[in-house]
């Protein structure tokens, strides 16, 4: 019994209107969970056997806007990093949170239960070249090998054990200049599957959500929307009845492009499979928690 757990950078749930490009049937990963036209703040909660949508506080009782330098330290700690440092900070983790990744995170309990964790990111050199120089690592890479989990590299993607950021590995090789065919989001889900079978925890992060949110580019967003909603589909579809898949997020963003910030507003928690532990959540805080309650029953 494995856990996937796919982070959503900056995916809020905003209104449903024209201005939202979640409040769109056409996504079918998110309208499978909310059994509406996508994601917006008309969606009921779900709760069934084995599916669970619902909304989650990321504001962490704070003021102001939050961010995805205490977000993500918070998603992966179950600690409220923004508290910690007095206010929300970002992109990357505060140095009064940096323990909390480096010695206390998802990864790190994962292990001491006896659990193998793995993240499925891949970089290119140049992105180890720049966070070496600079000590600047983002959450999940400092929590990744911090844990003295693998931090994967090109050979990774080439031997079909990990995904690239934008999953289909094409601005690797059009934009990198790097080596590496373009895939399909099917294939890049296949790899994520298969990684389940040999590991307990699998993270995988997308951030271009965040990024579009950030662009109020509609067309952009349209665009890398429908590779990740093809994305989770084949994950949604190919999951392991055994297996449980974590979706969530750090803070809105995305979900309102008519402004270049982040938002206030709830965040999404999708889960299929062992629902139990997140009945009750309330925050992202509480996403650390859930996922090691389902790893301690098997």
């Amino acid at each position: 019994m494995a856990v996937i757990f796919i982070f959503l950078d900056g995916i809020g749930i905003g209104e449903n209107n024209e201005k939202n490009p979640l409040a769109d049937s056409s996504l079918k990963s998110f309208s499978w969970f909310t059994g509406s036209n996508g994601l917006h703040s008309d969606c009921s909660a779900i709760s069934k056997p084995a599916v669970l949508f619902k909304a989650i506080d990321a504001n962490l009782d704070m003021k102001g806007l939050p961010q995805s330098g205490t977000g993500q330290v918070t998603l992966f700690s179950g600690q409220n990093a923004s508290k910690l440092v007095g206010r929300h900070f970002g992109p990357f983790p505060h140095s009064q949170t940096k323990h909390l990744l480096e010695e206390e995170s998802l990864f790190h309990k994962v292990i001491e239960l006896g659990k193998k964790p793995a993240f499925m990111n891949a970089y290119p050199d140049i992105f180890f070249e720049r966070a070496e120089k600079r000590d600047r690592w983002s959450a999940t890479t400092l929590m990744t090998k911090s844990a003295g989990v693998k931090l994967n590299r090109v050979e990774d993607l080439l031997e079909g054990n990990a995904v690239t950021a934008e999953i289909r590995q094409n601005v690797w090789r059009e934009t990198l200049g790097i080596d590496v065919p373009v895939i399909t989001e099917e294939e890049a889900a296949k790899r994520v599957i298969r990684a389940a079978e040999k590991n307990d925890l699998v993270l995988y992060e997308y951030y271009l959500t965040d990024k579009a949110g950030h662009s109020m580019d509609r067309s952009f967003a349209d665009q890398v929307l429908t590779v990740l909603d093809k994305f989770l589909v084949s994950i949604i579809n190919q999951i392991n009845e055994s297996d449980t898949l974590v979706i969530c997020t750090d803070h809105g963003n995305i979900e309102d492009l008519t402004i270049k910030t982040h938002t206030r507003n709830p965040v999404p928690l999708f889960v299929k499979g062992d629902t139990d532990p997140f009945i009750s959540a309330e925050s992202v805080m509480d996403i650390t928690p859930g996922i090691l309650e389902v790893l301690r029953k098997s």
